[in-house]
């Protein structure tokens, strides 16, 4: 038992180091670069739409 406290503290005490970045497992490791940037897709949508709204003088 003591062994599993143990693994769930190291996790916890990995993930409060670092709050905006999670680790993913051994299997995913190598879209890890893409899982960084997956965040950021909604606001460059959101900057998009009011690019093509000044294109199109805000109609």
């Amino acid at each position: 038992m003591p062994v599993i406290l143990n693994i769930c503290l190291d996790d916890a005490f990995i993930h409060l180091n670092n709050p905006f970045f999670g680790k993913l497992p051994e299997a995913y490791a190598i879209s890890d670069p893409i899982v960084d940037v997956m965040p950021i897709i909604p606001v460059l949508s959101f900057l998009l739409a009011f690019v093509w709204q000044a294109a199109v003088s805000f109609r």
